[in-house]
């Protein structure tokens, strides 16, 4: 199974993988372009990303956790970074790549145990728990990592033996019915792996 955790910043998005890697993508000055310059930019972007997904058909991942936009940060940039958003979203959809939204609390939650964590204690989070991430202390690199763990381990594979009260981030996130795990979920006492379905969209949709 191949996951990837996103979290989208025109700057500096994080993206990592269950298969232990992480990097950052983004451009600088987006905000002060014109408009067209501005469209061409978050295209730009959005290719970038997808390239570094997957690239191809044969290498697209079983699922995405993305993290959903925090509503309440405006200012500068918060119109662009949802327009990238969607559009990110939406081109992993029209590819049938099963996408799960993540709240940053529940990603908060699965990396400390806390709905409300800071970016330095996700940081030690990921190095403690899951150092198979070279973050180098970038904070948009941990917080996908975080992401790609959640993913894996809602698929039964999960990356680290996570508490329970870690877990419980798990059942707050709505998570697509395209794929999913055929067995109960991981416990520590239960082993690590599992099978998977995979399910085509057009079938899951009829």
């Amino acid at each position: 199974m191949k996951v990837i955790g996103l979290d989208l910043s025109l700057t500096a998005t994080g993206i990592a993988s269950n298969l232990g890697w992480c990097q950052t993508i983004g451009e600088t000055g987006i905000t002060t372009l014109p408009l067209d310059q501005r469209l061409d930019a978050i295209e730009r972007l959005n290719r970038d990303i997808l390239t570094t997904i997957g690239g191809g058909p044969g290498n697209w991942p079983d699922l995405v956790a993305i993290e959903i936009p925090a509503f309440s940060r405006s200012g500068a940039g918060s119109h662009e970074r949802s327009a990238l958003w969607w559009r990110v979203v939406r081109s992993l959809r029209d590819r049938e790549i099963p996408v799960a939204e993540v709240a940053i609390q529940q990603r908060m939650r699965y990396a400390t145990g806390k709905g409300s964590a800071s970016k330095g204690a996700v940081i030690d989070a990921v190095a403690r728990r899951l150092p198979m991430f070279a973050t180098g202390g970038d904070d948009n690199c941990a917080d996908a990592a975080i992401l790609a763990a959640m993913a894996a381990d809602h698929l039964g594979q999960p990356m680290a033996v996570m508490p329970a009260a870690h877990r419980r981030a798990l059942d707050a996130v709505q998570w697509p019915d395209e794929v999913r795990p055929v067995v109960a979920p991981f416990s520590p006492s239960a082993g690590v792996g599992a099978d998977t379905v995979h399910l085509p969209a057009t079938e899951v949709a009829s």
